[in-house]
């Protein structure tokens, strides 16, 4: 009888977890500049077999809200953190703080995110972010999909060899993405500090290695020399011209440019003063850079350069991701539909993985997010997210006016 009784449990068991979930929807974005109204996403083993109309038995009931692909933020610092006594710490080489306690930093960076609507992210770059990352997919940690440069590239990692052998190297340790520093930060002026033979070095190693660069750069000399070097993406771009969007338009080359980051400083300042250039002089560079910032995206969208959604999250930010939307929206005159498809399906394109994330279509990932809304009536929608799915697995899932 005891057999039987397990055997009983073991075929419901096996049957239960076979069973399609089903989301309800009434408004669904699906990541391509699509509306669909009143269907119905049918989920198993953790992808979406199809989109359907009324008649599926619904697991959950998400009618009411607006319901989009899992977002992507191309550009985040998770491990950064602020330690006990309210101050920058990023861990690492040179960090007082203890390896195992920077570690659970960085666990909690990235659930924040999770809970925030992000399913999956680009981070660029810790050490951290590996051990991280694989727990994550073994289902240890609760996260996002970690993307990860591990470490990045300076003008003093050395001759064009040495970063070849440096990118070689971050590869077999487990990089997904090349991280380099073409310029230096916006705090200490943005001018280029790499070299055209390094740049080229990094970007070109990283091609012929099977990897995308993504590159910091606000000067447009800089910029330049990556987008002819190969990279793929540039970051920030503060003071890029429209010759250096052109050609980044031409090469089809990606640009992420970050307001969250500026005016999360901002509000943080007594957090970071005094710590290496956070000085006085850098915090009026970064107040002066959010004006430039929002004309920089308005000319990138005039050259109809890719525009991908990161904001170089840090401490402060994390959990926070979604006020890009609202800046970009509100002081960059983007379009909120294009706003919701840069984190989406051309996210998921840049970092070659949209065959698989960044859109709600049969065969994709079932990465869901769900606001309490209308994002593209009221862009602060994307600040109520009452659902998060990743993989077909709820992380998050808010009762009806929970949020208001």
């Amino acid at each position: 009888m005891r057999r039987n009784v397990t055997l009983c449990f073991f075929l419901w068991a096996t049957w239960t977890t076979a069973q399609p979930v089903v989301l309800k929807t009434s408004t669904m974005l699906d990541g391509q500049s699509h509306v669909l109204k009143n269907k119905s996403i049918v989920i198993e083993d953790g992808k979406i077999v199809r989109i359907s109309g009324a008649g599926e038995k619904t697991t959950y009931d998400l009618s009411g809200l607006t319901v989009m692909p899992g977002w992507i933020d191309t550009h985040v610092h998770f491990a950064v953190h602020f330690n006990s006594n309210n101050r920058l710490e990023s861990g690492g080489a040179g960090s007082k703080e203890a390896p195992e306690l920077s570690a659970l930093y960085a666990a909690a960076g990235a659930y924040a995110t999770l809970m925030g609507g992000f399913t999956t992210i680009q981070s660029v770059g810790a050490e951290v972010d590996g051990p991280v990352r694989d727990l994550i997919n073994s289902g240890q940690l609760a996260g996002p999909r970690v993307i990860t440069s591990l470490r990045a590239i300076h003008d003093t990692t050395g001759t064009p060899e040495q970063i070849r052998a440096f990118v070689r190297k971050a590869k077999a340790d487990g990089a997904d993405v090349i991280k380099l520093f073409a310029t230096a930060s916006i705090r200490d002026g943005g001018a280029q500090t790499m070299s055209d033979d390094q740049i080229r070095a990094a970007c070109g190693e990283a091609t012929a290695a099977g990897l995308r660069s993504v590159v910091h750069a606000h000067a447009s000399s800089g910029a330049r020399a990556a987008v002819l070097a190969g990279c793929t993406s540039i970051e920030h771009g503060v003071f890029l011209d429209d010759e250096t969007l052109k050609l980044m338009a031409e090469h089809g080359v990606y640009f992420d440019p970050n307001f969250l980051v500026l005016h999360n400083y901002l509000e943080n300042k007594p957090k970071f003063l005094g710590i290496d250039n956070y000085t006085e002089e850098g915090f009026a560079y970064m107040e002066k850079a959010i004006p430039m910032m929002s004309d920089v995206l308005k000319r990138a969208m005039a050259q109809h350069v890719k525009i991908v959604l990161g904001t170089d999250a840090v401490a402060g930010s994390h959990g926070r991701n979604a006020e890009e939307f609202i800046y970009r929206v509100r002081d960059g005159g983007q379009p909120p539909m294009d706003a919701i498809v840069s984190a989406t399906s051309l996210a998921a394109e840049a970092l070659r993985l949209g065959d698989k994330i960044g859109s709600i279509m049969p065969g994709m990932a079932a990465d869901i997010v769900a606001v309490d809304g209308d994002p593209l009536k009221d862009i602060t929608a994307v600040r109520r997210v009452a659902f998060v799915m990743k993989n077909g697995r709820v992380y998050k899932n808010m009762p009806p006016g929970a949020l208001k």
